[in-house]
C-alpha cells in the first residue's frame, strides 16, 4: 500500500510538473508571437518613413544644378535603403536598428538641404530686387552713358589717327653717276625719294621702315628683280624699295634710294610711299 501511494504522489507531482512546463512553453510562446508582431509593425512602420522621406526630398526644387545633382544622390540612397529593409527579416533587430540610424542620418542630411534651398530662394529674391533696381539706375542713366561712349569712341578714333605716322616733303629725284640731281635721262642712273617724317608725340616709336612704289612712264611698277613683299593699313604690296630709321617722335628728314635696271626712258615716273600704317604720299619727276 505505501509503495503504490508513493507511487501515486510521484505521478501527481510529474503531472503537475508537465502541466506548468506546458504552461510556460504557452506563456513563451504567445510573447514570442508579440514580439514578433511588434518587430514587423516597427518595420513596416519604418518602411513607411523611408516613403514618406523619399517623397519630401521629390517635393525639394531648386535651380541649382549642383544641388538638384546632389537631391538626385540622396533620393537613389533612401531608395536602395528601402530595398533592402524589404528584404531583411523584422526579427533581424540589429540590421532594422541599423536602418533607424540611417533614416535619422538620412532626415539630418534632407534638412540641411532644405535651409540650402531657402537660402538661395532667399538670395535670388533678393537678387531680382537688386536687380531690378540696378535696371531702373541703368535705365535712367543710358542716356548719359551713351554720350559717353560716343564721345570716348570719337576720342579713341581722334587719338588713332592721331597716332599714325605721316610725312611731308616728298619728292623723286633722278641722281646722275656723279650723285648729283638731273632730269635728263640718259644721265639718270637711280632714283632718289626724299621725304621727312613729322613730329608726333603720339605715333609709335623705336624703328619703322618706309617703303617706296616707283612706277614708270607706262604705269608698271619697277622692281630691283626680286618682289619684296610689305603690310600696309593691312593689304599687302610689292614695294621697289625700302629704308628702316630710327623713330623717337621727333622730325626725321630720310631719302630712299632705286637703281632697277639703270635703264630709265623719257617721261613721268611716279612714287607711292607707304609705312605700316598706310600711305604717307606721293610725288612725280619727268625726266626728257
Amino acid at each position: 500500500m505505501e509503495t503504490a501511494e508513493k507511487l501515486r504522489k510521484i505521478i501527481i507531482a510529474l503531472g503537475m510538473v508537465a502541466a506548468m512546463l506546458l504552461i510556460a512553453l504557452v506563456i513563451i510562446w504567445i510573447n514570442n508571437n508579440k514580439i514578433v508582431t511588434q518587430l514587423k509593425v516597427e518595420k513596416a512602420d519604418l518602411t513607411e518613413q523611408m516613403i514618406a522621406l523619399r517623397s519630401d526630398y521629390d517635393s525639394l526644387q531648386t535651380n541649382s544644378t549642383m544641388l538638384s545633382d546632389s537631391l538626385a544622390v540622396e533620393r537613389e540612397k533612401v531608395d536602395q535603403m528601402i530595398e533592402r529593409l524589404k528584404k531583411t527579416e523584422a526579427t533581424n533587430r540589429a540590421q532594422i536598428k541599423k536602418y533607424e540610424n540611417e533614416l535619422g542620418t538620412m532626415r539630418s542630411i534632407m534638412k540641411h538641404y532644405i535651409v540650402q534651398i531657402d537660402s538661395l530662394n532667399n538670395l535670388n529674391s533678393t537678387l531680382r530686387e537688386e536687380a531690378t533696381n540696378a535696371k531702373k539706375e541703368a535705365d535712367a542713366s543710358r542716356k548719359k552713358y551713351d554720350e559717353l561712349r560716343n564721345t570716348t569712341d570719337n576720342l579713341e578714333k581722334q587719338v588713332s589717327k592721331g597716332s599714325v605716322l605721316k610725312a611731308r616733303g616728298i619728292a623723286l629725284v633722278g641722281i646722275n653717276g656723279s650723285g648729283s640731281a638731273t632730269d635728263r635721262s640718259s644721265r639718270v642712273v637711280k632714283l632718289r625719294t626724299d621725304l621727312c617724317l613729322i613730329e608726333n608725340a603720339l605715333a609709335k616709336t623705336g624703328y619703322r621702315r618706309v617703303y617706296i612704289r616707283v612706277k614708270g612712264p607706262d604705269g608698271i611698277l619697277m622692281t630691283s628683280g626680286d618682289q619684296k613683299m610689305f603690310t600696309a593699313g593691312g593689304e599687302q604690296m610689292v614695294c621697289s624699295a625700302s629704308r628702316e630709321v630710327d623713330y623717337q617722335g621727333s622730325e626725321v628728314e630720310m631719302s630712299i634710294y632705286f637703281s632697277g635696271d639703270g635703264n630709265f626712258t623719257k617721261g613721268t615716273y611716279s612714287v607711292d610711299v607707304y609705312s605700316a600704317d598706310g600711305k604717307l604720299g606721293s610725288a612725280d619727276l619727268i625726266l626728257r
